[in-house]
């Protein structure tokens, strides 16, 4: 067995951190058109149209749908590199044209781009930075990809914070459309994103393609070459021994009907239920609404753009603890216990909102609720849904997992402004408290502990 200071971490931390520029992109991607969200309205005179503002703010969701759909099967036949090249020309375009557009259904179709770019990149960033990190670090460079999705979002509050001018407390519609704010700095908010775009798309082309991907598809030349520069030569034949006898071991092509077997059904199973209850945790909720949700706590607009940021440096610290802790305590551990603590936040933000406590209080709740999912169930599921699917069907079932997160994020999305009317906030923070003591038990009774395993050692373990 190849030590572990022979692993060559400054090459794996560089392609790995050109792959998690797809995490920062739609980290950025999906929160921007928060920040933008009163000024576009006002431009496209939607603000008193309920239906077409849950459109512009949902529309990319149908795209992420799309993008996760297709990149199962077409990362398998194409490979990890190539689609993640194509992700980064969708949201260097759809950057572009978003500020760039004066018609509402150009918006909405370049917004429909943004989210394609965006299924493809939560699918595959995570998968490329698993097949390429040895076991033992792979919890913690899969993690980067998630420290990424949390600085993208970070850069699009600050973003927004910094390009809005001052919106004076009381301004109407009419008042923003005629300001800066609501003819051009909603632009610029939009535009910044062409920047990272740019350099992913740039960078992308310095990076291999996935051993794993290519140990299916070409020589074993080109695979010892890239396990050798992760590893050294002991690391690159003993890895390579064990890609090619999990391949041999199993059917190189496996119908779609086939992952309803008896062996591979339950853990299609885990994958989905554990994608679906990261949405259904609530926490994106205080992301997509939180203009809201802070207004309905006393603040006014400039002040929550304020608030925004503070969410996000929040999620960002929090964030490197779980990047520290993913490959201590184990996946199992965190994901208990962020599960458990978000069902006991909730319980107090559904009572502060009943008992009509805002301010200070209610802001701190919110901060507790983005920590305790920063540093469990944002990365860690992740990082579970990329290792323990087997080799042969990890495209196409990570692919399915990411479609039922994105599923799940659009239920989520769409469903808050009709619960928030029928069930309060109180009862509807309530509600996602009692979601998350449901994925406290389902996670443990059904998920093992996958740290410092290899992918084949999990497959062989999960799979029996």
């Amino acid at each position: 067995m190849t030590k572990h200071t022979q692993i060559n971490i400054k090459y794996i931390l560089m392609i790995s951190m050109v792959s998690a520029l797809g995490g920062l992109l739609f980290g950025y991607d999906w929160v921007v058109i928060g920040g933008a969200k009163p000024f576009y309205e006002a431009f496209f005179q939607i603000a008193d149209n309920p239906s077409l503002q849950g459109w512009a703010m949902s529309s990319a969701l149908i795209g992420c749908l799309m993008g996760a759909a297709l990149s199962g099967l077409l990362s398998d036949k194409y490979g990890r590199k190539r689609l993640l090249m194509f992700s980064a020309f969708l949201f260097t375009l759809s950057a572009a044209g978003t500020g760039a557009t004066s018609h509402y259904t150009l918006f909405i179709i370049y917004r429909i781009i943004g989210g394609i770019g965006i299924g493809l990149a939560s699918n595959l960033s995570p998968m490329y930075i698993a097949e390429i990190a040895p076991s033992h670090l792979r919890g913690r460079f899969v993690s980067l990809n998630q420290l990424t999705i949390v600085i993208g979002i970070l850069l699009a509050q600050l973003a927004n914070w910094q390009i809005a001018e001052a919106v004076p407390t009381g301004f109407s519609t009419e008042d923003i459309l005629s300001s800066w704010n609501g003819q051009n700095g909603w632009r610029y908010m939009f535009w910044a994103e062409i920047i990272p775009a740019g350099l992913f798309l740039i960078l992308i082309f310095f990076i291999p393609e996935s051993p794993r991907w290519l140990a299916k598809n070409s020589s074993k030349t080109k695979v010892e070459a890239i396990l050798n520069k992760i590893g050294g030569s002991g690391y690159a034949f003993s890895e390579y021994e064990t890609i090619i006898n999990s391949i041999n071991n199993s059917d190189k092509s496996v119908p779609l009907s086939q992952l309803k077997s008896p062996k591979l059904k339950p853990i299609l199973v885990l994958g989905i239920v554990l994608a679906i209850f990261q949405q259904w945790c609530g926490i994106n909720v205080i992301f997509n609404y939180a203009e809201d949700i802070f207004k309905a706590a006393g603040f006014g607009v400039s002040d929550i753009l304020f608030n925004i940021v503070i969410t996000g440096i929040i999620n960002l610290v929090f964030t490197f603890i779980a990047i520290y802790t993913v490959d201590k305590l184990g996946r199992r551990k965190l994901l208990l216990l962020g599960s458990l603590s978000l069902c006991l936040i909730y319980v107090c933000i559904g009572a502060a909102y009943y008992f009509n406590i805002s301010g200070t209080i209610l802001l701190v709740l919110v901060l507790l609720a983005i920590a305790t999912y920063a540093m469990s169930l944002a990365p860690v599921v992740w990082v579970v849904i990329s290792e323990i699917f087997p080799n042969r069907i990890r495209g196409v079932a990570m692919a399915i997992a990411t479609l039922s997160l994105w599923g799940a994020c659009f239920a989520l999305t769409y469903t808050f402004p009709l619960l928030n009317a029928a069930l309060g906030a109180s009862g509807t923070f309530w509600l996602y408290g009692g979601i998350c003591f449901f994925g406290w038990l389902f996670i443990y009774r059904k998920l093992p502990e996958t740290k410092e395993k290899s992918l084949e050692e999990i497959e062989q373990e999960i799979i029996k």
